[in-house]
């Protein structure tokens, strides 16, 4: 049986992956976000047919994991996955793995997820005493986090000095390494003060290939091409990971790099095209 042409995606296609502009994704889900769709050893043999030198896995840590339970429920067997990363080899295959998570920002104080969840117990069920929240303890184990918004509702009365500030207050975050991608987000901020504030900070504000896909297309290009105009005006970093939730799209990049060469956006300010580079820039943020 033959596939009709329209039910093919040639960018997902196994059978033919171009090399990645890329050395580095830092952006990739597997099967922990659970509506992603692959193991963590199946990104890994993506990234390395796609020529990749280093690869990020960072799944969902957000209410996307336990939507039926509030805060208040939930205890750190729901995210025991996110703190036996100590198992995970650093070099696997060739390729650097790095140990991270997406987290939600959850309010305009720009508070990450799991903040207020307490750390009541171990994942054996031990009780545990002191004051410490579920998110301090994966925040022990990651490398770096990448700090997003999803569920936006919270954000929708809310003024632009209010989500600016959020967004700083994120940055902030000793963790948080990637702002991740605001021009898909849809919440508006005043873009000098987040992109000033990353650059001042270390950080890296994220343009996404998943950003230029989907429904979301038209609108999201137009705010990611806006912001990486005033990135290299500004002279910010900037992190470009697929977000690939289906191990054949992690070092898949194609409309991002068209985007960034139309508008000569300077190299030197990509801490993602060289492996060295990312690491630098980790490093130097502690």
């Amino acid at each position: 049986m033959t596939i009709p042409a329209r039910f093919k995606h040639p960018k997902y296609d196994s059978n033919n992956v171009p090399r990645s502009p890329y050395a580095c994704d830092t952006h990739t889900h597997t099967l922990a976000s659970r509506h992603a769709y692959s193991t963590l050893g199946e990104c890994v043999a993506a990234a390395k047919a796609a020529g990749l030198e280093l690869m990020g896995s960072t799944d969902h840590y957000s209410a996307m994991l336990h939507p039926d339970l509030p805060d208040q429920e939930q205890i750190m067997r729901d995210y025991a996955y996110f703190i036996n990363f100590d198992v995970w080899p650093r070099e696997w295959d060739g390729i650097t793995v790095l140990r991270g998570v997406e987290a939600d920002i959850v309010d305009l104080q720009g508070h990450l997820f799991g903040w207020v969840i307490p750390l009541t117990q171990s994942i054996t069920g031990r009780r545990l005493s002191g004051r410490r929240t579920v998110k301090d303890r994966i925040w022990d184990t990651i490398d770096y986090a990448i700090a997003s918004i999803h569920n936006r509702d919270w954000a929708n009365d809310a003024t632009l000095a209010q989500t600016t500030q959020m967004y700083v207050r994120a940055l902030e975050d000793p963790k948080v390494l990637i702002l991740g991608h605001p021009g898909r987000a849809g919440v508006p901020f005043d873009l000098d003060t987040v992109l000033l504030a990353a650059k001042e900070l270390g950080k890296l504000i994220e343009i996404n290939e998943h950003s230029f896909e989907g429904s979301f297309r038209k609108r999201s290009s137009e705010a990611c091409r806006r912001i990486a105009v005033r990135c290299a005006e500004l002279g910010t970093m900037v992190a470009t990971g697929t977000d690939a939730h289906i191990a054949t799209a992690v070092g898949r990049f194609s409309a991002l790099p068209a985007m960034l060469e139309e508008i000569h956006f300077p190299p030197e300010l990509i801490a993602t095209r060289t492996r060295e580079g990312f690491l630098d820039v980790l490093e130097r943020h502690g």
